[in-house]
């Protein structure tokens, strides 16, 4: 079950690369930006999984030496990360509206020749 999702999370993490580096609309870089950004979740969420672990709410009477918790570090960090990712993706979005106001195209190829 845990390689599933490492194999996934690479998987997620590769396939926003290739649409960042070889597509040359804006649109499908933002696209890629945020399945890159999914990706990069599920890993942090992954590593921080311990089967067999439990939440780590207890009072002090039913503490005891050998139970087993799961580390909530990742997932804040997790939380945060989606939150920062949604900003990003609404900051991207609206600069790729006002580059095709302003230039009439998303191409990038296209954008660069229209200096000056």
């Amino acid at each position: 079950m845990i390689l599933i999702n490492y194999l996934a999370s690479f998987f997620l993490i590769t396939l926003g690369l290739y649409c960042i580096v070889t597509k040359h609309d804006l649109l499908k870089s933002v696209i890629g930006l945020s399945v890159m950004d999914y990706g990069v979740n599920l890993l942090i969420i992954t590593i921080g999984f311990n089967p067999g672990g439990t939440a780590p709410i207890y009072s002090f009477g039913e503490l005891r030496p050998e139970s087993f918790f799961v580390d909530p570090i990742p997932q804040a960090l997790t939380l945060t990360s989606i939150v920062i990712g949604a900003c990003t993706t609404a900051m991207s979005l609206a600069l790729v509206i006002k580059i095709r106001e302003m230039y009439g195209t998303t191409d990038t190829t296209q954008i660069r020749r229209l200096r000056g």
